[in-house]
């Protein structure tokens, strides 16, 4: 192994625990507690090491972001192929995408509330935004009648699930009558189908 590839695979190492700190950090105590002066402290490196990385807290959480894109789509494919036909596929999304995004609060902000420098809907996107978008889409086009835009209709499906998610959190849905509505609208999306 060379000193070059050490140096490297040390830089990426710090990378991964700079991210790590953050998103524990704010699940436990909110974006508003991640401060570089405390990552510093978490991960026992100085500022200016956690600055040749990032320039600054925007581009920590959008390295978060693109880590917790990474992990919903991964929870959005099992629970996809795991289900029986189109209805069946598009529920187990639904339901898969709004408990991922009860269980990981601030990790869902740094993906879908809080501004962060990331392209969205364009190829230079990073490819874990592609390919969460990518499971969303997978799940709505075989519900998708002749002559829909796949991809309007998946950025529609996403935005009904992100509503639902956002009213709830925020105390104006209350959480009860969670299922029923997503059961309405995966009826209401996949009305005559199977």
């Amino acid at each position: 192994m060379t000193i070059q590839t050490r140096r490297e695979r040390e830089r990426a190492e710090r990378e991964r625990l700079i991210v790590t700190a953050a998103r524990e950090l704010a699940e436990a105590e909110g974006w508003d507690a991640v401060t570089t002066r405390r990552l510093a402290a978490e991960i026992e490196y100085s500022q200016p090491v956690l600055y040749s990385h990032f320039k600054g807290k925007d581009a920590i959480m959008a390295a978060v972001a693109v880590q917790g894109c990474a992990d919903l789509a991964a929870e959005l494919r099992a629970a996809r192929t795991a289900a029986e036909g189109a209805r069946g596929a598009l529920a187990a999304v639904g339901k898969a995408y709004t408990e991922f995004a009860q269980r990981r609060p601030a990790l869902y902000d740094a993906m879908f509330t809080h501004v962060v420098d990331l392209p969205f809907a364009t190829p230079e996107a990073p490819a874990a935004l592609q390919e969460a978008f990518g499971e969303l889409l997978r799940a709505v086009e075989p519900v998708a009648h002749e002559g829909d835009d796949q991809g309007l209709l998946a950025e529609t499906y996403w935005a009904g699930l992100h509503g639902l998610v956002t009213l709830m959190r925020s105390g104006r849905l209350p959480d009860r009558a969670h299922e029923r509505r997503l059961a309405l609208l995966i009826g209401h999306f996949a009305a005559g189908t199977s």
